[in-house]
């Protein structure tokens, strides 16, 4: 209840107190002046009705102003509704569009690294095929040139393995982060379903 509707009401028993302590002196008859003509009547009781007349169109007005309110409250809980779910489409929307785009750079991913792979593999290969032939060519060279070249030809051999211990870490950060990203966009995805 609120302040106003409380002072009414206090205000009401307070004369409805003072009616009934000075109930005669309300109920006694006298000649009452309307204008166009005169009446016997209990001023007191025609002024009781007045007031009981004016606090039921106050009760009746703060009714509809209420009412009203209530109505327009409705009405701008559903416009939120329909903007909230609207938003959410639009979000759901936005992370689909998302979601394809992430797979689709995964894809792209994976495709550049087996080609990588690939490349590097017959990168390997040939470099491998390079070193043997190299061999042969040493059998048949002075001693000294002989462990020289070989000596150059290991280190050539520890760069290559270092070289594939390099593409491994790195197809394994690779995987490792497309992994992470997988999975951080499952449950992502499935929340939104």
């Amino acid at each position: 209840m609120n302040i106003r509707t409380l002072t009414v009401i206090v205000v009401l028993v307070l004369l409805g107190l003072f009616a009934g302590l000075n109930w005669p002196a309300f109920t006694a008859p006298t000649t009452l002046n309307l204008l166009f003509a005169k009446v016997q009547a209990p001023l007191g009781l025609v002024m009781l009705g007045v007031i009981l007349a004016l606090t039921l169109l106050y009760v009746l007005f703060s009714l509809g102003v209420e009412a009203s309110a209530l109505i327009e409250v409705r009405r701008y809980a559903r416009e939120l509704y329909q903007v909230r779910k609207q938003l959410e489409n639009e979000e759901e929307s936005r992370f689909l569009q998302l979601k394809g785009f992430l797979e689709a750079e995964f894809a792209r991913q994976g495709e550049t690294q087996a080609q990588l792979s690939k490349a590097l593999s017959a990168g390997f290969g040939e470099l491998r095929q390079g070193l043997e032939a190299l061999e042969k060519r040493l059998s048949t060279l002075p001693e000294e040139q002989r462990q020289a070249l070989e000596e150059e030809l290991e280190r050539l051999a520890t760069q290559i393995d270092t070289l594939k211990l390099q593409h491994r870490e790195i197809v394994q950060k690779i995987e490792a982060a497309a992994e992470r990203l997988r999975s951080e966009l499952g449950p992502a995805a499935e929340a939104s379903e």
